[in-house]
């Protein structure tokens, strides 16, 4: 996706199989980012930073959602065993990942694969840093509340 494209629609179950519809996210802040697996060390990585940094982005009532293509029970286990915070989204087709961009051919070990494209390294801090240093133009007018 590039600055000002429409971000798509989704629907997709949560860890705990409760449904989130992004029409009922209309008028919040939230951020998605996208992961390969539960439990592989980069992917456990980036969700245990975002959990590290929770506090920052609630404190600007920003949601954050993790999604990949595990199961619904496969998120649930993941998230209890690394005690996260954040909503973990199953995207069994990665048909919303393909829709924002974030899956399909990538080089791994000079490899031309299919998977999801993604920088884990240091990213939750990244978000963070862009989130803050878009709220400091926000103006009165563009706050939602």
């Amino acid at each position: 996706m590039q600055k000002g494209d429409q971000f798509p629609h989704f629907v997709l179950q949560d860890e705990n199989g409760e449904t989130v519809d992004s029409k009922q996210l209309l008028g919040l802040r939230y951020i998605v980012f996208f992961y390969a697996r539960d439990n592989t060390p980069g992917c456990t990585t980036e969700a245990v930073d975002f959990t590290t940094l929770y506090a920052n982005f609630a404190m600007r009532n920003v949601l954050i959602f993790g999604v990949s293509g595990d199961s619904v029970a496969s998120h649930r286990k993941f998230k209890d065993k690394h005690g996260l915070k954040e909503k973990l989204l199953s995207d069994p087709d990665h048909e919303f990942a393909k829709a924002c961009g974030a899956y399909g051919e990538k080089k791994n070990y000079g490899k031309i694969v299919q998977g999801t494209i993604r920088k884990a390294t240091g990213h939750a801090q990244r978000v963070l840093d862009g989130m803050v240093s878009h709220f400091k133009t926000d103006t009165a007018e563009d706050l939602p509340f």
